[in-house]
């Protein structure tokens, strides 16, 4: 389990590196995929399954659908269109496909041992996670909601300002013509 460990380690790190580093977007994403899957392997190989499963679903599943519909968004026109033509190049495939296929083999590696923790560990269930996160680290929890809803204010104050700014023009030239 421990080789487990590091080949689902070195995969997050080269592909957060290729995250990083490479120029397409669409490239950018898949990387981005491969990694969080990766960093699911390692929370599951020492012992926190919950963990591993929200990462799968919430950051792998929903939010990377969601920077997908984005992408496709962006990407309108017909010269658009050409170039995801030639994303869809099977090459372009061959370093998230082998990343992918390297964690496959370590997700059968570990049901094939059993699926023990390794260490001697014990598996963390959610309601450890509960009591940790309001025990011992209530501070750092709450500090991390206010940083956050700093920010969904801040958001919101940004965009309300543009919205205003551009209705507000708009009045004024409806005022005008009438």
């Amino acid at each position: 389990m421990e080789i487990t460990f590091y080949l689902s380690a070195a995969i997050a790190i080269a592909a957060t590196l290729m995250v990083i580093t490479v120029s397409n977007a669409t490239h950018a994403l898949l990387y981005l995929i491969v990694s969080l899957l990766a960093v699911a392997i390692v929370f599951f190989v020492l012992g926190a399954p919950f963990a591993a499963a929200l990462e799968i679903i919430i950051y792998a599943g929903a939010i990377m659908v969601l920077f997908v519909f984005v992408m496709m968004m962006l990407n309108l026109g017909k010269a658009a269109a050409a170039r995801e033509q030639g994303w869809l190049n099977p090459g372009i495939w061959t370093g998230p496909g082998v990343l992918a296929a390297l964690l496959l083999a370590e997700l059968a590696y570990i049901f094939a041992q059993g699926g023990d923790t390794p260490w001697g560990t014990a598996a963390v269930t959610a309601k450890e996670v509960g009591i940790a996160l309001f025990g011992p680290y209530l501070l750092g929890v709450e500090l991390a909601s206010l940083l956050l809803l700093a920010g969904l204010v801040g958001a919101c104050h940004l965009g309300w300002n543009q919205a205003g700014i551009e209705t507000g023009h708009e009045e004024e030239r409806g005022h005008e013509n009438g």
